[in-house]
């Protein structure tokens, strides 16, 4: 299996962190030298490694706020 290519150009923020110190971020990633995507995945203290996560282009991040606005909570 061939490695992930990966640069993060703008780190947005942080979710949540876990007791051992990783970070659930938003970040904006280029994946591959592809056009960069909204990401969010949990990232070890050292940022040397990912869990899996979700990658989001622009329309679907903004279709994700409508949601999130609309939720009841």
């Amino acid at each position: 299996m061939s490695d992930i290519k990966f640069e993060i150009i703008k780190k947005i923020g942080v979710l949540s962190r876990s007791e051992k110190g990783w970070a659930k971020e938003l970040n904006l990633i280029r994946w591959n030298n592809r056009e960069p995507k909204y990401d969010i995945r949990d990232w070890s203290p050292d940022g040397k490694i990912m869990s899996k996560g979700i990658t989001l282009n622009k329309e679907e991040l903004v279709a994700l706020k409508e949601l999130l606005v609309k939720m009841d909570m």
